[in-house]
C-alpha cells in the first residue's frame, strides 16, 4: 500500500506570474497607482522609464536604435521575471494605438507562452488635468514629458488608449485616487 504522503501522490501547484500592465496617457498616474497597488500586495515594479533611462546611457532619446535598446530592455526584464516565476510584476506603458500594438504583442506573446497572466489596466485622464499635472517636479527629476505644449501635441498626434482586449480593467485617474484605483485592480483581477 502506497504511503499518502509520498511524494508522486501529493500535487504541486506552481502559481504562474502576473503581469499588470498599467497603461495610459503621460501624467494619467500610472506609476503611482503602480506604487499604491504595489503598497496593497506582494510584487514588484517595473516602471517603463527605467527601460529608457538605460536606452539614454547608449543612445540620444529617440535617436537610430534607442527604441529597438528599450524594447530589448523590456523583454530582457519580463523573461527573466517569468523565468524566476516572479508572483506578481507591475509594468507601466504609455500605449498608442495601432503602433504600440505589436509591442504589446510581444508582451503577451511572451508572459502567455510562459503559463502567466497579462492584465491590462487603462488609466484615463482629460487632457486638462493631464496638463495640469505635467510639469511636477517628481516627472522633471525623472526626465519624463513636462512640456504643457509637448504633450499637448503628444496627445493631439496619438490615439493613447486601452490596449484592445476584453479583459482591459478602464479606471478614472481623475476622479479617483490612487489609492482606490489600486484597490478596484485588487478586487478586479483577484490579486489579495
Amino acid at each position: 500500500m502506497a504511503n499518502r504522503h509520498d511524494a508522486t501522490c501529493v500535487s504541486r501547484y506552481t502559481p504562474h506570474m502576473k503581469l499588470v500592465f498599467i497603461h495610459g496617457a503621460p501624467a494619467a498616474g500610472k506609476l503611482t497607482t503602480a506604487k499604491a497597488l504595489l503598497a496593497q500586495t506582494s510584487g514588484r515594479l517595473f516602471d517603463n522609464h527605467a527601460a529608457i533611462d538605460v536606452a539614454r546611457t547608449v543612445f540620444d532619446f529617440g535617436a537610430p536604435g534607442f527604441w529597438e535598446l528599450v524594447q530589448t530592455v523590456r523583454m530582457s526584464v519580463l523573461d527573466a521575471a517569468l523565468e524566476q516565476n516572479l508572483p506578481l510584476l507591475v509594468m507601466t506603458f504609455v500605449y498608442v494605438d495601432p503602433l504600440d500594438l505589436p509591442t504589446f504583442a510581444q508582451f503577451e506573446e511572451i508572459v502567455e507562452r510562459r503559463g502567466g497572466q497579462l492584465l491590462p489596466v487603462y488609466l484615463k485622464c482629460s487632457t486638462e488635468e493631464i496638463v495640469r499635472r505635467i510639469g511636477t517636479p517628481d516627472r522633471a527629476a525623472r526626465r519624463k514629458m513636462i512640456s504643457e505644449t509637448g504633450v499637448q501635441q503628444f496627445l493631439d498626434q496619438h490615439a493613447v488608449s486601452p490596449v484592445p482586449r476584453r479583459n482591459c480593467l478602464v479606471l478614472d485617474s481623475e476622479a479617483n485616487s490612487a489609492e482606490a484605483n489600486a484597490l478596484a485592480i485588487v478586487r478586479h483581477f483577484d490579486l489579495s
